[in-house]
């Protein structure tokens, strides 16, 4: 059985974890390849050759979807800040786990009495 000290470690890792975390982003990453309407384009062609890729970001906040154009220069950035929004995620779980599992530990552990 897991005790007390173990779990509040397990709070405490998941804190700091949290803290170090860079900058966030909720989302995922799409490529879009389009087809222009220019007469004779490559994009045209037999097989075709669209233009692209072009990045969008997708994702909702405060139930509103959102879709936003990613300049290559601006990739690295955003995967990085996707991730990081990931890994918040899974440390917020993880915390919240353990805080269940301490709650049930306390309120089912009988009080010594001094």
């Amino acid at each position: 059985m897991t005790s007390e000290a173990d779990i509040v470690r397990r709070i405490e890792r998941a804190k700091k974890a949290v803290a170090s975390l860079g900058d966030l982003r909720p989302g995922s990453l799409s490529e879009q390849y389009n087809t222009c309407g220019t007469p004779n384009c490559r994009c045209k062609a037999n097989p075709p050759q669209r233009h692209g890729p072009y990045y969008q970001l997708n994702y909702t906040r405060h139930g509103r979807s959102r879709t936003e154009t990613v300049h290559p220069e601006h990739l690295a950035q955003v995967r990085s800040e996707i991730r990081n929004y990931q890994k918040l995620q899974a440390l917020l779980d993880e915390w919240i786990d353990a805080a269940i599992e301490l709650d049930r530990l306390r309120r089912t552990t009988p009080k010594r009495s001094t």
